[in-house]
């Protein structure tokens, strides 16, 4: 199963530790942790259901969307977006 980690940034908000969830997509992973901790949604994804405009998500090393498929070895870290001049 992929497993998904939080920044610490986000774990200060709500405990969301490492974890392996099940899932063929980053959404669908996503959705597994959100199932287990709901209060994370709302720092992740918008009311629209899409990421928020200062989170960033990779797969694999590789920069995601929930769309992107991942598989049973994959790693996916979701972290806020740093922006600024």
């Amino acid at each position: 199963m992929p497993r998904i980690e939080f920044t610490h940034v986000l774990r200060r908000h709500v405990d969301a530790p490492p974890t392996e969830v099940p899932g063929a997509t980053v959404g669908e992973a996503l959705a597994a942790v959100f199932d287990r901790t709901p209060g994370l949604r709302g720092y992740v994804l918008d009311d629209q259901g899409e990421i928020r405009k200062h989170v960033a998500i990779f797969a694999d090393g590789e920069r995601a969307s929930l769309a992107t498929a991942v598989g049973p070895a994959s790693e996916i870290f979701v972290m806020q977006a740093l922006s600024g001049g």
